[in-house]
């Protein structure tokens, strides 16, 4: 597994200052995930506690906080395993990034180019992901659809014996 560096603080929708910092627990409890997963997403590199304690305690802030729950609307909504969120959220840090630049006025023409180029194909990217999750599911109903007609035959030919 490819580990993703989360985006610097002043780019994450949230920081320490706009709430109180919280332990494991609390912020597990807040988000209806384990402490578990939380540290797992971290051993990943999906998230990183915006600090940690001189006894190593993980402090959480609300930036940390809806990037976890970005995990977990990607693995819910989507269906994507971990490498796959992985993947996004790498893809979402650095089109994030390239936000930042486009618009510092120190950016030439050239570079903005440039920039929308690579954000481009960081969506196509994205889109390949979830296009290839869409067929997967559509290969899966096309499947169960295919069980519940046989299923129904069977029933039918009872019905009529």
């Amino acid at each position: 597994m490819t580990t993703t560096p989360q985006a610097p603080a002043a780019e994450q929708p949230g920081d320490q200052a706009s709430g109180p910092l919280l332990g494991i627990g609390a912020a597990a409890k807040r988000l209806g995930v384990s402490e578990r997963a939380l540290r797992y997403y971290q051993q990943l590199g999906l998230i990183v506690p915006a600090s940690t304690t001189p006894g190593g305690l993980r402090r959480y802030s609300q930036g940390d906080l809806a990037r976890v729950e970005r995990i977990v609307e990607l693995k819910t909504l989507l269906g994507l395993n971990l490498d796959e969120v992985a993947l996004v959220l790498r893809n979402e840090d650095r089109m994030a990034q390239i936000r930042l630049t486009f618009h510092d006025e120190r950016t030439s023409a050239d570079e903005r180019r440039q920039l929308t180029r690579e954000c481009l194909a960081l969506q196509e990217d994205l889109r390949a992901t979830v296009e290839a999750k869409r067929a997967a599911l559509d290969t899966f109903l096309a499947d169960l659809d295919a069980r519940i007609a046989r299923a129904r035959a069977l029933l039918a030919g009872h019905e009529t014996g």
